[in-house]
């Protein structure tokens, strides 16, 4: 991938120079890894709490309701809250570590944050294969959220600060790749430990740690991003690894815009409260409501609970976990498709192809449960089966291409330095906030709305898509200092936010006319 060189166009009719180096693609893949520990740990817990062993073992009330034949209720034999805590539990854990997730991403880097959360995972994946009792399993899940918390915050700002501007969306997405790989993996895995006898669960549970040794040793060896250092003002620091990862020597306009950017960020004292005034409303409303709506399309249901959301429409066990990995399949695939269509189509057009896709498939499965599944019905016949399953992948498909990776980059481009770390942070708190509350939420309303809770989350993808067409502005290949005067000030409706800039509130000097396009948040023009 070397010598891919290409001329960074800026607003002053200047141009920085960067190519695609093997160091920023080598990076961006090891940061990443952060990603494939998040998917294993959405994918495998699913599976495991549909294994009976597992089941026997932590949730014998759970086991006996599966048993027992004289429950007629297809939609009722998993409601448990303590089984929805194991699967929620982690990201409850996850909101609570961004807090301190953010103040070390700032005060100390992305890779020394990175660093915590790969070992965060590690001793957390070891409690949860060797667990005797709930606690213990109960307290490995925790330490997992833990991870997740750092690894949210560090690895997405990681990736669009290191990333060349026109390949940052298809980088970025690198990460909820790896998401979906990491989901995949943990549905394959939990197919083949489900035939052990006696105690697969907890090689499932394992597992986890390759990727949890592959995002540590990662963050070992990938470099500090010029941002970080230039913020800590490890300023030659800063300016090596910026020659390093744009492989050239003419650097020097990119690094006086950096520190530039760096200087006036630090004259704001508190991020979190600068956040919240008027000209960042478009940013904070925006980055909120994706997450929101993210969890609200209903994946997360699907994905924790795939093999149970099938056993419960009338898949036997191994049936289940085949069709989760099916689904699995679909995502990562679909996922692909997005790292080159984003930088081609457009966030916009992506995410309303997605909401009218996501929409249909879900009022489909809704009608079919709807006809064949009650409380007294058999399971569904094969033709119905295949078909609720074709809908899930066709669900499962649009999301992966849409609101999964653009949840998660459209925040990370549209926060300036002077709010990116508090942004992101609110950004993750929010998603693991809702993420907590459908996982602990998800079997209980699948018990008493019964197939209309595919009706619930399709009324969600509808308001959603609503907001997308009105108030989310398109962002492909525009420098993240240049969306000020190109995104927000030309908004039909978020331009009226930024008359403040004329008000002398925390008035920034604008940058030397020589924008960059690198990935890099300039104070002035966000």
């Amino acid at each position: 991938m070397a010598g891919g060189g290409f001329s960074a166009a800026s607003s002053g009719g200047k141009e920085f120079e960067a190519k695609i180096t093997p160091i920023v693609i080598i990076s961006c893949i090891m940061a990443a890894t952060g990603g494939l520990m998040f998917g294993y740990d959405v994918g495998v817990s699913g599976g495991v709490t549909s294994m009976p062993n597992f089941l026997q073992k932590f949730f014998p009330t759970v086991y006996d309701k599966t048993q027992d034949p004289k429950i007629n209720s297809n939609y009722c034999k998993y409601d448990n809250q303590g089984l929805q805590l194991f699967t929620s539990s982690l990201y409850l854990a996850g909101l609570v570590a961004t807090f301190f997730a953010s103040y070390t991403t700032r005060n100390f880097g992305r890779r020394p944050t990175m660093l915590i959360a790969g070992i965060f995972f590690i001793v957390g994946v070891v409690l949860n294969s060797a667990a005797q009792d709930l606690a213990m399993l109960i307290i490995g899940r925790i330490l997992l959220g833990c991870g997740v918390g750092f690894a949210n915050q560090a690895v997405p700002l990681f990736l669009s600060e290191i990333a060349p501007t026109r390949i940052r969306g298809g980088l970025n997405i690198l990460f909820q790749l790896n998401v979906t790989i990491g989901i995949l993996f943990a549905n394959l895995v939990n197919y083949g430990t489900a035939k052990i006898d006696g105690e697969g669960w907890r090689i499932s549970l394992g597992l986890a740690g390759i990727p949890a040794l592959l995002l540590t040793v990662g963050a070992l060896f990938v470099s500090e991003t010029p941002n970080s250092l230039i913020e800590r003002d490890r300023l030659e620091e800063g300016k090596a690894v910026l020659r390093r990862i744009r492989g050239t020597d003419n650097i020097e306009p990119e690094f006086l815009e950096l520190v530039e950017a760096s200087r006036a960020a630090k004259a704001v004292k508190h991020p979190f409260k600068n956040l919240m005034k008027r000209r960042n409303r478009p940013q904070l409303v925006i980055a909120v409501a994706l997450q929101i709506f993210q969890q609200f399309t209903g994946i997360n249901a699907i994905m924790f609970y795939a093999p149970v959301l099938f056993s419960t429409v009338g898949f036997g066990s191994d049936a289940a976990l085949y069709s989760a990995v099916i689904t699995g399949a679909v995502n990562v695939v679909s996922t692909v498709v997005s790292i080159y269509s984003v930088d081609k189509l457009g966030r916009r057009m992506l995410l309303l192809e997605a909401g009218i896709q996501m929409f249909v498939s879900q009022v489909i499965i809704a009608i079919i449960l709807g006809i064949k599944v009650t409380d007294h019905s058999e399971n569904l016949s094969k033709t119905f089966a295949v078909l609720v399953v074709i809908m899930v992948c066709t669900f499962v498909s649009a999301f992966a291409w849409s609101w999964g990776p653009l949840g998660w980059l459209i925040p990370s481009e549209i926060f300036r330095l002077e709010t990116r770390s508090a942004g992101q942070s609110v950004t993750v708190c929010v998603n693991l906030l809702f993420t907590f509350a459908i996982a602990q939420a998800f079997l209980s309303m699948l018990c008493h709305f019964k197939f209309g809770i595919f009706l619930f989350f399709s009324g969600w993808v509808l308001v959603m898509s609503f907001f997308v067409f009105f108030l989310v502005p398109e962002t492909k290949n525009i420098p993240i200092e240049e969306m000020t005067e190109r995104v927000w000030k030309q908004h039909w409706f978020w331009k009226r936010f930024m008359d403040d800039y004329e008000d002398g509130e925390i008035e920034m000097k604008k940058p030397a006319k020589n924008g960059h396009s690198n990935g890099f948040n300039s104070v002035t023009q966000l």
